[in-house]
């Protein structure tokens, strides 16, 4: 049994589309989000679709939670003005079926890859969906955020950084972003963001566990020509961070 893991697509359908293309090369059993599907990039409603016609199951992340209840956000380093204005932005380009795929959405994802083995999706924790699981997060913390809950493979996103973490007798992945992958240079204060999208394999064959964590570049130029059509606010300051 193999299962992709896509997270954190935020709008980005450009960024998507590369990732189904390269996923159709693959032989996938399922596909599951671990959310933050539309808020965030220029292209919610067309990713909105994309995804609900992959008939695949969807965590809840915290953006899609906001659209439930659109309220200011509090971001850092002075960005919240223009972060919140694209968010109501991208609520504000949904239709109400939209909505209710979204309220379809679960808190957490099982995904069963063999008899004995079981992978349990989520976006932050199984906690909560503002939980950051990193690599350098306290075992105590962690045993705070996954209490109740077990299986032989964790998969969580939310930070939009790849990561694979032993825990106990449990592995932890984090497949990175689809649409605003992060990267982080030692000495510098700010993420850039990299020329490729993100996602992960997991599977079980022959008694044993493959996980993969995939970069496929994406056409940097063509996200911002669609970035700059798309009628999203401040899409200048979206794409100067790109590539």
């Amino acid at each position: 049994m193999r299962t992709a893991i896509l997270s954190d697509l935020h709008g980005n359908l450009a960024a998507l589309e590369v990732v189904l293309a390269d996923l159709d090369a693959e032989q996938v059993d399922h596909i599951v989000c671990l959310g933050d599907v539309a808020v965030g990039g220029p292209h919610p409603r067309e990713v909105m679709a994309r995804l609900k016609a992959l008939n695949c199951p969807v965590v809840m992340g915290n953006t899609d939670a906001w659209l439930l209840n659109p309220q200011p956000i509090r971001a850092w380093k002075g960005d919240s003005e223009r972060i919140t204005e694209i968010a109501f932005w991208s609520a504000a380009q949904l239709a109400p079926a939209d909505l209710d795929y979204v309220h379809t959405f679960q808190p957490t994802v099982e995904v069963r890859l063999a008899d004995h083995v079981g992978l349990l999706c989520f976006h932050g924790s199984p906690r909560s969906n503002t939980d950051i699981i990193v690599s350098t997060t306290p075992d105590a913390e962690l045993e705070c955020m996954l209490t109740g809950y077990r299986a032989q493979v964790l998969a969580g996103g939310h930070t939009h950084t790849q990561m694979l973490r032993r825990y106990k007798d449990m592995l932890i992945v984090n497949p990175g972003s689809v649409g605003h992958t992060f990267e982080f240079t030692p000495g510098l204060p700010e993420a850039r963001i990299p020329p490729w999208t993100e996602y992960a394999l997991v599977g079980w064959a022959d008694d044993r566990l493959d996980v993969e964590l995939r970069r496929v570049p994406i056409d940097v130029n063509a996200l911002v020509r669609a970035a700059l059509n798309s009628g999203m606010p401040h899409a200048e300051w979206w794409v100067a961070n790109w590539g």
